[in-house]
This record gives structure tokens, C-alpha cells and sequence, in this order.
């Protein structure tokens, strides 16, 4: 069956942000709000760009990145279709402190950062969200630094697909997860072979089944817990 992007107005209007906005309020978002399109290895933002919106991904993939002063790059997190991010930078009016690049082709959405702050002025439950928001980032972040000191890679590779799955921060994910072993790597800080050799352990643990297109979660709790 063939399925079409969602439009711009779609995916306001499913945000889970969104539908705590009064009608006046949303009113201005839909008029405001603008899309862009960012081709594979394209950046949305780069590291040092003045913050100008909060952005939402429409389709697509993106990581978030950062390079050394000798070129090593580190990837911090994936953001899949239906997410938010760049909150932090907005609140603190700072320029962004990371690169933003597609995984594959992307539809950005934007909001400007006027109406963000005016929303923060004018609706307490979108306050609340962003605080929300703030709390679960900054647990998806302790995590990750546990995981990369802690954990071994196969461990490294589960707890990635699971963080994946926070209705919070990654409201539209799908059980079947559609990232590449490349992309797994990237995310996980690995090779895409070892990547594909830690999926091929969950698998045969019946936690994921590797499917065309993606990973097919098969135990989520099971991703949680595993360690070795």
C-alpha cells in the first residue's frame, strides 16, 4: 500500500504540543509555521548558527552531531519524524552548540523563534510541556553518557533502538524503526559492521527481526533490560 508525507498542517495538528493550544494560539502557529526541505548529508542547522526557530521533522532522519578540531565525528542522537528539538538553545537565546544533519531527505518544520517565546508569554500547559521536554532530554542524555562508558557495544546497539521509543520526545515512532545498520552505528558509536553483528545478537534473541526497510521491534522491555 502506498502512503503519502503528511502536509505541514497534518503534522501541526498531531503534535502533541499542539493540541494544548487554545484557538487563538494555534491560529498564529499555523500561520507562522514553515517548512523547508534538507537533502541527504544536508545540515538543518550548523554549530554556531544564531538559534531562529524550533524545529520539528516532518519525514525523514536527522542526527545530531558534532566534529573535533581533527575531524573525528560524534553523533549524540537521532530525531525521527514527528519530534521537536532546539528548545535548550532557544530558552538560553545561544547559538547552537551542535550540527544538525539529515540522514536521508528531510521535510523541516519551523517555527519562528518570535512566536515560540510568545507562546511561552501566553499558554502555562505549553510551558509545561517544554518542561517535560527539558526533563526527558536531559535523561536521554545521563543515559547516553552510561551507556558509552558502561556498556558493551551489542548493549550499546539495544539501548539505542529502545531510547527510540520515549512518546515524550519521539511521539511518531513505529514498532518497525526504518534506520539502516550505517545509521545504527552512527547513532550507537560504532562501525556498521559491528553495528550489524550486534542486531544479528538481539535477533537471534528475539528481541528485533531485521525486515526490508528497517528493524521490526519485537520486545521493546526486553531492548531495555538487556545486558551482557
Amino acid at each position: 500500500m502506498m502512503t503519502t508525507d503528511p502536509s505541514l498542517k497534518e503534522v501541526l495538528h498531531t503534535a502533541n504540543w499542539a493540541q494544548l493550544l487554545d484557538a487563538a494560539q494555534l491560529a498564529r502557529v499555523e500561520a507562522e509555521l514553515f517548512e523547508t526541505f534538507v537533502p541527504k548529508g544536508g545540515f538543518v542547522c550548523r554549530k554556531g548558527d544564531p538559534v531562529e526557530n524550533w524545529i520539528g521533522i516532518i519525514s525523514g532522519m536527522v542526527k545530531m552531531n558534532n566534529f573535533s578540531a581533527s575531524g573525528k565525528a560524534m553523533t549524540f542522537i537521532g530525531v525521527p519524524p514527528g519530534s521537536w528539538f532546539g528548545e535548550g538553545s532557544l530558552l538560553k537565546r545561544e547559538p547552537r552548540k551542535y550540527d544538525t544533519m539529515a540522514l536521508r531527505d528531510t521535510r523541516v518544520a519551523r517555527l519562528p523563534a518570535a512566536t515560540f517565546h510568545w507562546l511561552l508569554e501566553t499558554s502555562l500547559p505549553f510551558t509545561r510541556f517544554l518542561l517535560m521536554q527539558l526533563n526527558e532530554r536531559l535523561g536521554q542524555f545521563i543515559g547516553m553518557v552510561e551507556n558509552e562508558r558502561l556498556l558493551d557495544l551489542n548493549t550499546r546497539v539495544a539501548r539505542c533502538l529502545a531510547s527510540m521509543f520515549n512518546s515524550h520526545l519521539y511521539p511518531g515512532v513505529d514498532r518497525l524503526v526504518q534506520l539502516s545498520q550505517e545509521e545504527i552505528g552512527l547513532l550507537s558509536g560504532s562501525s556498521r559492521q559491528r553495528a550489524n553483528q550486534a542486531l544479528q545478537v538481539l535477533e537471534r534473541q528475539g528481541l528485533l527481526r531485521l525486515d526490508y526497510g528497517g528493524i521490526r521491534i519485537l520486545d521493546l522491555e526486553g531492548l531495555r533490560r538487556y545486558e551482557e
